[in-house]
C-alpha cells in the first residue's frame, strides 16, 4: 500500500462529504423554490445525478468487453443502495417514507426489477431489450414530473418553509443551481479517488479480481449515495434520502443497464450464477421495501441493522463463493432455510399490526 492511495482515500472521503453538503442544500432549496416536494427531487435529479458514477463504469465497461463487470456493477450497487445505505440511514435516525414511494415508486422498483431476470434468460440483454429499458427512462421520468406538478396543483397553499419572492431572484437561484453542480462534481470525483484507493487496498491484500469487482466497484461507485443520504438523513430531509436510494436503483436499471446492452455490440452477457443468485437478491431486496416502508410509513432503526446485517450477509457470500470456501454451503442453506423466513414473517406480522392498527 503507497502513501499515495492512502492520500487519495482521504481526499475521496473530504470530497464526498462536501459534495454532498452542497448537493443536498442546493437541491432543497430548488425544490421549496419550485413548489416539488423534495421527494421528486430526490428520486429524478439527485438521484440521476448521484448514479452516474455506476452510468459511466458500466458503459466504459461494456465498450471495453467487461460485460459482466458492467451488469455486476449494476446489481451489486442496487444491493448496496438498499441493504447499507438505507440500513446505514436508518440507524442514524429513523426515515419517514412518503405515501407515494408506497404506493408507485417501490412497486415500480420492483417490476422494473425483473426485467434483467426475463431478458437474461437467453444469457444475453439484447441492444432491443437495452433500448426498451432506456425508454421505460423516459417514462418514468415523464410520469414523475406529472405527479409533482398534480401535487404541486393540490397543494395551493405555499409551505412555511419555502423561499420568499426576496429569495427567488436570479442569484438565488444561480446560486443553488452551482450547489448542486459542484456538489455532484465532488461526489463523481471523490468516488473515483476512494474507487482508486480501495482497488489498491484490495489488491496489496490479495483479493481476487471477481470479489473486487462484485463489492469494491459496486459499493465504490455508490458512495455518492451513501454521502447523499446521510447528509440528508442528518439535515432531516428523509424524502431526500430514500429517495435518492429508490430513484438510484430505478435508474440504474433503465438507463444505466440500459445504455450498458445498446452500446454493446453483442448485448451485455448474464451469466448464469449472477441469474441464479444475485439477480433475485436484487428482486427480494427490492420486494422487502414494500412491507418496511409501509410499516407504519417509516423506517424503523432496528430495521435498519436488519439491512445492515443482510448485506453483511450477502457480502460474505460472495467472498465466500469467489473463494470456493468449505463453508459455503452451511451459510447458504442457514440464509435460505432459517435467516430469510424468520425475516419474512416478521416483517409479515409488522405490516399486518400496521394496518390492523390503522383500521381500528
Amino acid at each position: 500500500m503507497e502513501v499515495a492511495d492512502w492520500v487519495f482515500f482521504a481526499l475521496g472521503l473530504g470530497a464526498l462529504i462536501a459534495g454532498a453538503e452542497l448537493l443536498v442544500r442546493g437541491a432543497s432549496w430548488i425544490a421549496a423554490a419550485l413548489g416539488i416536494s423534495p421527494l421528486v427531487v430526490g428520486l429524478t435529479v439527485v438521484a440521476y445525478g448521484t448514479s452516474s458514477p455506476e452510468f459511466a463504469v458500466s458503459v466504459l465497461s461494456s465498450l471495453a468487453g467487461q460485460g459482466d463487470m458492467a451488469l455486476g456493477n449494476v446489481v451489486g450497487s442496487n444491493i448496496f443502495n438498499v441493504l447499507f445505505i438505507l440500513g446505514a440511514s436508518a440507524v442514524i435516525a429513523p426515515l419517514a417514507v412518503s405515501q407515494q414511494l408506497v404506493r408507485f415508486d417501490v412497486p415500480v422498483l420492483i417490476g422494473v426489477s425483473i426485467f434483467p431476470v426475463l431478458f437474461g434468460l437467453g444469457g444475453t440483454i439484447t441492444r432491443m431489450e437495452g433500448a426498451f429499458l432506456l425508454f421505460g427512462a423516459l417514462v418514468y421520468t415523464a410520469a414523475l414530473i406529472r405527479l409533482g406538478r398534480r401535487r404541486r396543483e393540490e397543494e395551493s397553499v405555499p409551505s412555511s418553509d419555502s423561499p420568499g419572492a426576496e429569495d427567488r431572484r436570479v442569484p438565488a437561484w444561480g446560486w443553488n443551481l452551482a450547489l448542486v453542480v459542484v456538489g455532484l462534481a465532488l461526489l463523481v470525483l471523490g468516488s473515483r479517488w476512494m474507487v482508486q484507493a480501495a482497488v489498491s487496498f484490495a489488491q496489496a491484500l490479495g483479493v481476487s479480481e471477481l470479489v473486487i469487482g462484485l463489492t469494491v466497484v459496486a459499493a465504490g461507485t455508490s458512495l455518492p449515495e451513501v454521502a447523499t443520504s446521510v447528509v440528508a438523513t442528518l439535515r432531516r430531509e428523509p424524502d431526500l434520502a430514500v429517495g435518492n436510494v429508490v430513484g438510484s436503483n430505478i435508474f440504474n436499471i433503465l438507463a444505466v443497464l440500459g445504455a450498458t446492452a445498446l452500446v454493446a455490440p453483442s448485448g451485455t452477457p448474464v451469466s448464469p450464477g449472477v441469474l441464479r443468485f444475485d439477480l433475485p437478491v436484487m428482486i427480494a431486496v427490492a420486494v422487502a421495501c414494500l412491507p418496511v416502508f409501509a410499516s407504519g410509513h417509516r423506517i424503523a432503526r432496528w430495521e435498519g441493522f436488519l439491512f445492515l446485517g443482510y448485506y453483511a450477509a450477502y457480502a460474505g457470500l460472495v467472498v465466500l463463493e469467489a473463494a470456493r470456501h468449505d463453508a459455503l454451503p452451511f451459510v447458504r442453506l442457514a440464509l435460505l432455510w432459517f435467516v430469510l423466513p424468520l425475516t419474512a414473517v416478521t416483517l409479515g406480522v409488522v405490516g399486518f399490526r400496521s394496518l390492523w392498527g390503522k383500521n381500528e
